[in-house]
């Protein structure tokens, strides 16, 4: 049986300071943590229920409205390798989130990264956490393929930049992406938060500023603008198209 302190202490995961604290997050769920048997995460602990815990225990250490049979406790990356000093390789095509604070957007979002064959994500710190239990579930397993990274987006754009490699960003005043000069093997784009878009800060380096338009093009948008996880999909889907 799980003592009450080993149930606070994964209960404890679901807080940022308790994942950073023990090191370890979250994955429930057999595809999920049979993806994650399969990665190259260390798996600390697995709990099964009828094995070691019961039907009841798993009720009170899963994250989930509905609790599957089994959950796993996995480590935390090395943190040299998803805070600070992140270095841009300049190949292929990059995302970098800028304050999206939704855990179900981060997490469609990294799923879809995975899907066009986006390799590494950059956060800003203000995004939301990747370990996060809900973001985690929402990647459906992608959080074990591509790498994320966290640090201050002004600064790795400015390098980027520098670099002589495009910067992307979807803004409401920008080119119709449509009709736009994309790389699609070579590049960064940037996602703004759910409600203010793309920071200033951050904007001052975007060097391509794309539109999703409506359809028709000259009709006015019927909502105020897309949800962000949608507006990554359909940004990547015309990059790979080309």
């Amino acid at each position: 049986m799980l003592s009450k302190g080993e149930i606070r202490r994964i209960r404890s995961l679901g807080d940022k300071a308790g994942r950073r604290d023990e090191g370890l997050f979250v994955v429930e769920g057999e595809k999920l943590v049979g993806e994650l048997l399969a990665s190259d995460f260390t798996v600390r602990e697995l709990y099964r229920v009828g094995e070691n815990v019961s039907r009841a225990e798993m009720e009170r250490i899963s994250f989930l409205r509905t609790p599957t049979p089994v959950l796993a406790l996995a480590e935390l990356p090395n943190a040299t390798e998803r805070e600070a000093s992140a270095t841009f390789a300049g190949d292929g095509l990059t995302l970098a989130l800028d304050g999206v604070q939704d855990p179900g957007n981060v997490g469609t979002i990294l799923r879809l990264a995975d899907w066009f064959g986006v390799r590494e994500l950059y956060c800003s710190p203000e995004t939301a956490d990747c370990w996060n239990p809900k973001v985690v579930q929402a990647t459906m397993g992608a959080i074990f393929r591509v790498r994320v990274r966290y640090t201050p987006l002004e600064e790795l754009l400015a390098t980027v930049c520098r670099a002589g490699v495009p910067i992307y960003g979807t803004f409401l005043e920008g080119e119709n992406i449509y009709d736009s000069d994309l790389s699609p093997d070579r590049g960064l784009i940037v996602m703004g938060n759910e409600g203010r878009g793309i920071s200033a800060s951050v904007a001052a380096h975007i060097t391509h500023k794309l539109y999703i338009p409506p359809f028709p093009a000259t009709a006015a948008p019927t909502s105020e603008s897309l949800n962000v996880a949608t507006a990554t999909a359909i940004t990547l889907s015309e990059f790979r198209r080309r």
